[in-house]
Parts: C-alpha cells; structure tokens; sequence
C-alpha cells in the first residue's frame, strides 16, 4: 500500500491519519493504552516512506496483535508463553567447558534466584538438553504470572520469550528486575561461545540481528506501557 496520508496525529489513545481513526487489520480500531505508546506508534506512521513496510512498523503489528488476536483468546496465547516455564533455557546448563559453565552461572543464577525469591518457587537444574522436569507448583506459579498480565503485555512478552527461550528472563524484564540488554546477553551466551570458538557465521548473523530486532521491539513495547 502507497501512502496516503500527509499528517499523523494521536486522538484520544487511537491514531489518525489527515483526522481518519486508523484500524487493525481484524477493523477495530488502533486505540493504545498509554500516551508513550500511542506517540511512539503514530511516530512509526510517520516515518513511513512512498510505501508501508510492516517490518519497519513493529510496534504497531505488536499492537494490531493486542486487540485482533491476543484479545479475542488471552487465555489461550497466555498458556502458550506460560508453557515456556516447563523447560526454560534458564534450567539448563553446559558440563564443559569450565569458562562457558562460569559464563552461564553469573548471568542465569541471578535471574533465577530472582524468580525464587519472587514468586517462591524452586527449580531444578540440569546438565546438557535432557528434559527436566520442574516442580507443578513453580509451572503453576510461572503460568499464573502470565495469565494476570492483559493483552498488550502479552504481546509484547511474546516475543521476548520466543526469542530469549526463557519466560523467567522475560518475567524479570516486565517486572523491572533486569534490563533489555541483560537479558538479551543472558541468552546469546551459548551462541556467543559458539562464534569466539569457531568464528562467525553469516547465516547466524543475520539470524542474530532479525531476532534482536524482534526482541528489541518486544522490550520497547513493554517499556511504553
């Protein structure tokens, strides 16, 4: 789609378009929750060239997601982020070698002791990929933190999961715990070994950077809450 539009402006939380309410793509319309996040969408409408690329636009598609898809169904897009809680990436650590075990330890155990401390839960940990299972009242604790939060949240959480593999992580980011750049760094460690061992990879670079992007995006979200 060309642009059409010359002003972009903010309307009672929804965006506007030369004084026309902009709508999802499921025709509700674009109305935001919070003025940060309703300047920083219309900022993304501005910024549009000749034509609208939605990949430039995240935030408004992490928006769209709110109220066409999360809304309709928050039970069921919470228990799926909650299901990440049963095999986090934060559980499992390497046996060798000692440097990247170290690595592991003084960005995962901060994050975990956290959750403990947070929601009083145990977990268990466990050397190589081998599923472990975890106690059913952290699992239960963990979905029951996803469940309370509203769609706008879950969208954004979303891909700071997906991308992080590790729901406490993106916990520990909603709740103002850590930092965007913390848990990004906790979970490229095991890549970032894999690139100073062997070098870097082309393909994984530009994996790399679409996934950052993605997660930036999600953090940035969350932020404007």
């Amino acid at each position: 789609m060309k642009r059409f539009w010359k002003e972009v402006t903010v309307e009672d939380g929804g965006i506007a378009l030369d004084g026309r309410p902009v709508r999802t793509p499921g025709r509700a319309p674009l109305t935001l929750p919070t003025p940060q996040l309703a300047e920083a969408v219309a900022q993304e409408w501005r910024d549009v060239g000749e034509t609208i690329d939605p990949r430039a636009m995240p935030l408004t598609g992490l928006a769209n997601a709110a109220i066409d898809r999360i809304a309709a169904d928050r039970e069921t897009f919470a228990a799926s982020l909650a299901a990440y809680g049963e095999s986090d990436l934060l559980y499992y650590r390497a046996e060798l070698p000692e440097p990247l075990v170290e690595r592991q330890q003084a960005a995962w155990d901060p994050l975990l002791d956290w959750a403990r401390g947070r929601y009083d839960v145990h977990f268990e940990t466990a050397a190589g990929v081998m599923h472990k299972a975890q106690p059913e009242a952290t699992v239960a604790r963990l979905s029951e933190a996803v469940h309370a939060l509203d769609p706008f949240r879950l969208a954004g959480l979303s891909p700071v999961v997906t991308v992080s593999g590790s729901l406490v992580a993106a916990l520990a980011l909603i709740e103002g715990a850590a930092d965007a750049q913390t848990v990004w760094t906790a979970a490229q460690i095991d890549e970032a070994w894999q690139e100073e061992m062997w070098g870097e990879d082309d393909l994984a670079t530009k994996a790399r950077d679409a996934h950052r992007a993605d997660f930036d995006a999600g953090a940035r979200f969350l932020s404007l809450l």
